[in-house]
């Protein structure tokens, strides 16, 4: 197979702009779609205020349960959609997800009660799954030894959707929409529903511009879409516990929903909430049915040598994830408040703040714009060493440190906030600190997001055949984390925070140096 035709057991080594290649144009029409499932799923967050100010019936509470729902079903969603996969081929699912996604966005924008607003929205934070469909179509093309750093690139890129999103649709709204083509109150509607058909348009030109493989390459699907199948007994139980926090986080989530008012009533009565819980348990027990009806009859008969893996090292690239992608959306969402909030009596000459929220969101940006080069390099470094299990300790133990120092930018004040928590003011004074605290953020973020990468380069290697599975479960583990994250967020201080956010990157830290196995053959030039 030549150069030309993308053979993904080609030896050159692979160069961004070398469009020549077909597993590079491949690459880039990924990590675009990517992008826009990231754009989209992030739309609402930075258009918030202008919604409250133009909607006279909605109010922040309604604005907090949509952001809630905006990640609710994506914990399923990557899942079902890295089943899906797995059995019909990256191309199609990509694009179908694209298109199905753009008409939610577009029912969003045309409602008119904040009901058809949640729904819309639930139904829309599946599109957050679009990541794992790439992970898969990437490994498809990119030898072992190059596959960290296409993945690293891939997912850097691609998550930039949400910083983007956040830098771009206000001025989009307010200024193109509403000043220049004068759609005043409805502005914000226009400019979601346009990301919305954008997205789907990408998602028709998708499946014409790609193939699932290299030429001469087969296409492994699964006969069916199902539990993931295991190795042994052990695996099968380490499974089955495995899968309980992907539902239970969408538990804690009907909690989180259940315990905002609105008009002093609760957003769903106590009834409805455990009838929640209920249907959350039912389908636990059936995915444990499934799980059981798919595995022991295939244990009971023997693994064959060359299907068996080790799932510690799922288990192990879950905690990773729940750790590093789940930390980074809880920062992002608390960065902005956190920095403003923090350095209040840090004023000018004149007395005014100098940290607005104008500042504080800049600041918040630069987070998630690091992982433009940090998610690429944690890639690049698994290719480079000659161990992807110790770049990924190596990378856990920086979110350690990163998190700790961060949780020194400020120090406990004297009084206590609005909601009974703890204040925080800046360790030192002076617009120096300032300047320190920002450097601290940057360090913390190389870590995290690099961490992502390193994660990503070591998931395609553990089975092949259900990249697509491992890739989904991981993932989602990444949105459990945030779950978890922002809702204890909501009940301490920021500083006690970051501690925990250490913390549970230690926890990580030791699961990884006790479950992940170096993965055999990653440093192959074929596949």
């Amino acid at each position: 197979m030549d150069e030309d035709t993308g053979s993904a057991t080609s030896e050159v080594p692979p160069k961004l702009l070398d469009l020549g290649q077909e597993r590079i144009r491949t690459l880039h029409y990924t990590w675009i779609a990517f992008f826009m499932t990231f754009y989209v799923w992030f739309n609402m967050a930075p258009l918030a205020t202008t919604m409250l100010d133009s909607v006279g019936w909605l109010t922040t509470e309604h604005i907090k349960i949509l952001l809630i729902a905006n990640v609710a079903l994506t914990i399923p969603a990557r899942i079902i959609i890295g089943a899906l996969i797995d059995r019909y081929g990256a191309r199609i699912v990509f694009s179908g997800l694209m298109v199905a996604m753009a008409v939610p966005t577009v029912v969003f924008t045309l409602a008119d009660s904040f009901l058809q607003m949640l729904l819309a929205r639930l139904v829309l934070s599946s599109v957050g799954a679009g990541f794992v469909i790439g992970i898969k179509m990437v490994a498809q093309w990119f030898p072992p030894k190059y596959i960290g750093r296409a993945e690293g690139f891939y997912a850097g890129w691609g998550n930039f959707g949400s910083a983007f999103a956040a830098m771009t649709l206000p001025w989009f709204a307010i200024t193109i929409m509403g000043d220049w083509l004068g759609l005043g109150d409805d502005a914000w509607r226009w400019a979601m529903a346009l990301n919305g058909v954008v997205m789907g348009a990408y998602g028709v030109l998708y499946y014409f511009l790609v193939r699932d493989v290299p030429e001469g390459e087969v296409l492994h699907k699964s006969n069916r879409t199902e539990p993931m199948m295991v190795s042994s007994y052990g695996d099968l139980l380490q499974y089955i516990v495995w899968s309980f926090p992907l539902i239970g986080a969408l538990g804690v989530l009907a909690w989180r929903v259940g315990g905002v008012k609105i008009d002093g009533d609760p957003v769903l009565s106590s009834r409805v909430l455990w009838t929640v819980y209920g249907l959350l348990a039912v389908a636990y027990l059936w995915h444990v049915v499934k799980v059981l009806q798919v595995n022991l009859p295939y244990l009971k008969a023997g693994v064959p040598e060359d299907e068996k893996y080790h799932w510690g090292s799922v288990a192990a690239l879950n905690s990773t994830y729940f750790a590093n992608f789940g930390a980074e959306l809880a920062v992002v969402s608390m960065l902005p408040s956190f920095f403003e909030n923090t350095f209040v009596p840090l004023t000018g000459s004149s007395g005014q703040q100098i940290v607005t929220a104008t500042v504080a969101g800049v600041v918040a940006a630069s987070f998630a714009f690091v992982n433009l080069v940090a998610r690429p390099l944690g890639g690049y470094l698994s290719d480079l060493m000659s161990s992807r299990k110790k770049t990924m300790l190596v990378y856990m133990i920086g979110i350690v440190v990163g998190f700790f120092f961060m949780a020194f930018i400020g120090k406990w004040g004297s009084g206590v906030d609005a909601d009974g928590l703890r204040t925080v003011v800046p360790t030192f004074g002076g617009i120096g600190w300032l300047v320190v605290a920002v450097a601290i953020t940057v360090f913390a973020s190389v870590f995290v997001q690099g961490a992502e990468g390193a994660t990503f380069a070591v998931i395609p290697m553990i089975n092949p055949r259900m990249t697509g599975q491992i890739a989904g479960m991981a993932g989602a583990y990444g949105n459990v984390g945030a779950v978890i994250y922002l809702v204890i967020f909501s009940l301490v201080d920021s500083r006690t925070f970051f501690f925990i956010m250490a913390g549970g990157a230690l926890a990580s830290f030791v699961v990884v140096l006790f479950m992940l196995e170096e993965p055999e053959g990653s440093f192959e030039g074929g596949v």
